[in-house]
């Protein structure tokens, strides 16, 4: 069996998506004005604190799941439609749980620009 040289192709396309990154240099961040920059440094710490009530409750539910598991064994004897009930509780319960978390600290967030 005789050995073909691989080779890599590109589209055109490629090629000039790449040439341009390079000639343009590295990215700097933007620069804010002095009274900008304390402003959204001052909306950072304000939503940095607001949220961690938010962080908690993910903590509470991620870690609070296998306790509850632990505290009451028989929640795996529980069966619902054939399933029991603390893989139900795994595989179901914290995914509503978290959107509800997001939103709610995500509207908190928006509050905090907002005044």
């Amino acid at each position: 069996m005789s050995r073909v040289k691989r080779v890599a192709v590109t589209s055109p396309q490629t090629r000039l998506a790449h040439s341009r990154r390079r000639s343009r240099g590295r990215w700097r961040v933007p620069r804010l004005a002095a009274g900008d920059a304390e402003r959204a440094d001052a909306l950072y710490r304000a939503q940095r604190r607001r949220g961690l009530p938010a962080l908690a409750g993910m903590f509470g539910l991620v870690f609070g799941l296998p306790l509850v598991f632990g505290v009451f064994p028989g929640l795996d004897s529980v069966r619902l439609l054939g399933i029991p009930l603390s893989w139900l509780m795994i595989a179901i319960l914290p995914y509503p749980a978290m959107a509800l978390l997001s939103w709610w600290q995500l509207r908190r967030a928006e509050k905090i620009e907002d005044e």
